[in-house]
């Protein structure tokens, strides 16, 4: 059986010369739950320890359709406040661009607002990485891209990524950018392979985008889906598990490592043990007849 590469521990984001740990934990739900700054610092803590040091929020984070808007951002502020020398341990991404109870706005004075803002609560003078979290059709991407070079010259943002971006739409913000993207987000799981077929990964090896892979482990359906497709991949991700002896998830974030394009799976636990667990599958190589199974099982059909 041919083996793939084993994905290396560090990779680079996108062309920035930034070195980011090639799996990165996602902060959706730190503010649920009343989390203290002890507790949230102690999530911090556990996956820097663990090697993990891409960290990922939002604005719109903690947001539960009526309040809360921010408020991971905020937590995580009180975290860097409490012991400023971790912020110099992480490479920290952010997202806005969504405010409610507008769908989406990306026009120039708010994101300009947005991007203060988001400073603001993670009490830090600038972010690694900004990333727009859903496309805005109604904002010209000449506009957008000057917000966001503005921006990076203003030293407020280092690079600047996308998430949730047709292909379309990332060659037309790319086109006006001077600082051209280095990241794009998509949602990519061994339950959401549209991407390895329809070109977003061949769109983002040709740009040189670093691809950031949101729920990789199926929105929860890893773990257990209804589904006779779920269960088709759920039983090749354990087959290959109980080979390995590792768990199913560590399979599915493997599996996505073991892509070329790079993918950078985000662990979104909010648990110690589990992001330690993730990042254990940076040791986990697949050959080429596994991780075709695992596609094969996904597309419901014969490969052409």
């Amino acid at each position: 059986m041919s083996a793939l590469p084993l994905p290396p521990a560090t990779r680079s984001l996108g062309s920035s010369g930034i070195t980011v740990s090639s799996i990165a934990w996602g902060m959706w739900r730190l503010a649920e739950g009343g989390r203290s700054a002890a507790e949230a610092a102690a999530l911090v803590h556990a996956a820097l320890d663990a090697g993990v040091n891409f960290l990922d929020t939002a604005d719109i984070y903690g947001f539960n359709g009526t309040s809360g808007f921010g408020d991971a951002e905020a937590l995580l502020g009180e975290v860097l406040s409490a012991e400023p020398a971790l912020r110099g341990q992480m490479v920290l991404a952010t997202k806005g661009g969504i405010m409610p109870p507008l769908p989406y706005d990306q026009s120039p004075e708010y994101l300009r607002s947005a991007i203060d803002a988001s400073l603001a609560r993670l009490k830090t003078d600038s972010v690694d990485l900004w990333q727009i979290h859903r496309p805005d059709i109604l904002a010209h991407p000449q506009e957008v891209a000057r917000v966001l070079d503005d921006a990076v010259a203003a030293g407020k943002i280092r690079t600047i990524g996308v998430s949730n971006f047709t292909q379309a739409q990332i060659a037309a913000l790319n086109h006006f950018l001077g600082h051209k993207l280095v990241s794009t987000q998509p949602e990519i799981s061994a339950l959401r392979i549209d991407c390895f077929e329809n070109g977003e990964l061949d769109q983002a090896m040709q740009l040189g985008l670093t691809p950031l892979a949101w729920s990789p482990l199926g929105g929860g359906r890893i773990a257990g889906g209804d589904s006779a497709r779920d269960k088709a991949v759920i039983a090749e991700l354990d087959r290959v598990a109980a080979a390995k002896g590792i768990s199913r998830s560590v399979a599915a974030y493997s599996w996505l490592l073991a892509h070329p394009a790079g993918i950078i799976p985000i662990i979104g636990s909010q648990q110690a043990e589990r992001i330690a667990e993730g990042a254990s599958a940076l040791s986990v190589q697949w050959d080429r007849t596994d991780w075709y199974a695992v596609l094969v099982a996904a597309r419901g059909e014969r490969l052409p």
